[in-house]
């Protein structure tokens, strides 16, 4: 599969939210119940948020699905789901889906989009931070609580907070060099390669919450510290490590 193969575009009418509905469920497989039911896509397609589809052929391969919020009068987008087909991964799809919503966001006037992303995932990590240029400075304990989906291996949904500031220097730097500004490391937070298997594996899961326990007080030492996710690095053996240092840039409002 040859990523030109992809088109971006959004998503319209009934039949292609029905196959976002569809695409979360074979991603995911949530039980029904924990869905992101075809109402929602559908409204938030009307009420400014976004619905985007990758299609090759006319076939839907992945999407990317936002709504709006509002914070201290300012409005943002909300990028709850990002999704790709198994055999469309590591085409680089994932960040075009990205880049299109940066793009669409600019155009409506709106400069932030946030995301909540697994503090175990590496890949998804690495994306994030490096390739996209977003930070992260918040974390939340268990915000799904225990979900049905097997990705998650009974965990707790803990997950950190991705802030895509889309005009600042940090981001436009990353995507036109592929290299963000140099900063102090203060701090480093380790991702074991391992720990899908763990995860897995009724056996060994206990490991994987070993982990994560360990980082949720690592990170929440941290941000209440005044650092920020800044960086990310995978080694030759696929192990992660997120850097923290001090965020220089200054906002109209507060991240909270």
């Amino acid at each position: 599969m040859s990523a030109d193969s992809i088109v971006l575009r959004k998503c319209h009418g009934l039949g292609e939210m029905q196959a976002c509905v569809a695409l979360q469920k074979q991603v995911w497989n949530f039980s029904d119940a924990e869905l992101v039911p075809l109402r929602i896509f559908v409204v938030a397609e009307k009420i400014g948020g976004q619905v985007i589809g990758a299609f090759e052929n006319g076939k839907l391969v992945g999407f990317a699905f936002a709504i709006p919020g509002t914070r201290a009068g300012h409005v943002y987008l909300h990028s709850h789901m990002l999704a790709v087909l198994p055999e469309h991964r590591n085409a680089g799809v994932g960040r075009r889906l990205k880049l299109y919503q940066r793009d669409e966001a600019l155009m409506r006037g709106i400069e932030v989009i946030e995301w909540t992303f697994d503090p175990l995932e590496i890949k998804n990590a690495y994306l994030n931070i490096e390739r996209l240029g977003a930070i992260a400075r918040r974390y939340h304990v268990n915000q799904y609580g225990i979900t049905s989906s097997p990705l998650q291996g009974g965990l707790p949904t803990d997950r950190l907070v991705a802030e895509w500031w889309l005009k600042s220097k940090r981001v436009e730097s990353v995507l036109a060099t592929e290299a963000s500004t140099p900063f102090q490391i203060l701090k480093t937070i380790s991702v074991p390669a391992q720990v899908y298997e763990w995860k897995a594996s009724p056996v060994t899961k206990e490991r994987a919450r070993e982990i994560l326990d360990c980082n949720r007080q690592d990170f929440l030492e941290a941000f209440s510290d005044g650092l920020a996710v800044l960086g990310y690095q995978c080694d030759p053996t696929g192990n992660g490590k997120f850097f923290l240092g001090r965020w220089d840039e200054k906002w109209m409002y507060a991240p909270k």
